[in-house]
């Protein structure tokens, strides 16, 4: 069975039992967010305006201002998913925080703020999100060997994974030389669907819908020959727990295509799929998930080789689109906390 996580989090989601809700009826596992979605929350209305103002009493501005705020969130969902957590020996109940968009070009100053971060929240249950660039891969396997749990993210290309699961491997590595317990959680998250939006207006009306799942049966490949190689294999007999696929950017962006095109298409035993809040719905209502990935998909190499006769290089594009996601992720982080000062600065004058 899949495992099913939800890509939001607010404080109107947790206060309502929404939260509650979905993990009971839906079978709700985890959860991930980023900039962008803490932005949106925060901005949405005056869910956090008591917040806010009892943090800029007690000191607190900026960019700590903003990590108390998703950390109040943040371990609230935690303790949520703590019962999922402990009955499945630490496969489901995550939820992610991200570290700051500020400082993703340091590899050196991520990694010391994942870990301080992570500290911080004092959840078990709580993934640091780095990004999957290349001072991103140096940072996790650093984050790794200090033993703190890591979601890599904005992935997208085969390249992408591989650099991630081998920051992965690399960490575990120098854990075990050091003598210590390699058992260091993490997941790899591939987003999908933004390759579709990226070339609708320059590939045929047929190849609509169609390169993300391309591209995420290749990295499940990759994924699979992996776990079957010799240095996974003696990691792994030393107690360590595999890296994990996340499908991300689930949700479909073309009204013209079925509304659980990703999830159907990905879903499966051994990977994780994270849905926005209507397509969770919607997959609950009518999904219908093909159960398995193949090991080998001639169609899928069909696919990605009509895109490329039609001018589609994946590896240039994946790039962009990484590049594209860190500056979104960095834009909406500035947004929030521009917002988050203006409220600051109102009630101070107050």
């Amino acid at each position: 069975m899949t495992r099913l996580w939800l890509d939001n989090i607010t404080r109107a989601l947790l206060r309502s039992g929404t939260l509650a809700g979905y993990i009971e009826r839906l079978s709700v596992t985890g959860l991930t967010s980023n900039p962008t979605i803490l932005e949106r929350a925060i901005d949405a209305g005056g869910d956090y305006d008591a917040s806010i103002r009892v943090l800029v009493e007690a000191g607190f501005s900026g960019e700590a201002l903003l990590f108390e705020l998703a950390l109040e969130d943040l371990s609230e969902a935690a303790d949520l998913f703590r019962p999922a957590f402990d009955a499945s020996g630490g496969d489901d109940g995550w939820v992610s925080l991200e570290v700051s968009p500020r400082i993703a070009g340091d590899a050196a100053q991520t990694a010391a703020e994942a870990i301080r971060l992570h500290a911080q929240a004092g959840k078990h249950n709580l993934f640091m999100k780095i990004p999957g660039t290349a001072e991103g891969v140096r940072a996790v396997e650093e984050v790794i060997f200090r033993g703190v749990p890591v979601n890599v993210t904005l992935l997208f290309t085969p390249e992408h994974y591989l650099a991630a699961a081998l920051a992965y491997l690399r960490g575990l590595e120098r854990r075990l030389a050091a003598g210590l317990d390699p058992e260091v959680e993490s997941v790899a998250s591939v987003f999908v669907s933004r390759w579709d939006a990226a070339v609708k207006d320059s590939v045929a009306p047929e190849l609509h819908n169609r390169l993300g799942i391309t591209v995420a049966k290749a990295i499940y490949q990759e994924h699979v020959a992996l776990l079957a190689s010799e240095r996974w294999r003696k990691l792994a007999a030393a107690g360590a727990r595999p890296q994990r696929l996340l499908w991300a950017s689930l949700g479909t962006k073309d009204p013209a295509a079925p509304d659980t095109l990703y999830v159907d298409a990905l879903a499966t035993h051994d990977t994780i799929c994270t849905l926005p809040e209507q397509t969770l719905q919607a997959f609950a209502d009518h999904g219908e998930a093909i159960g398995t990935l193949p090991k080998e998909d001639s169609d899928a190499r069909a696919v990605r080789e009509l895109h490329r006769l039609e001018g589609v290089d994946v590896t240039e594009l994946g790039t962009r689109l990484q590049r594209d996601g860190l500056a979104a992720f960095a834009a909406s982080w500035e947004k929030l906390l521009s917002s988050v000062e203006g409220k600051r600065e109102a009630r101070a004058s107050a």
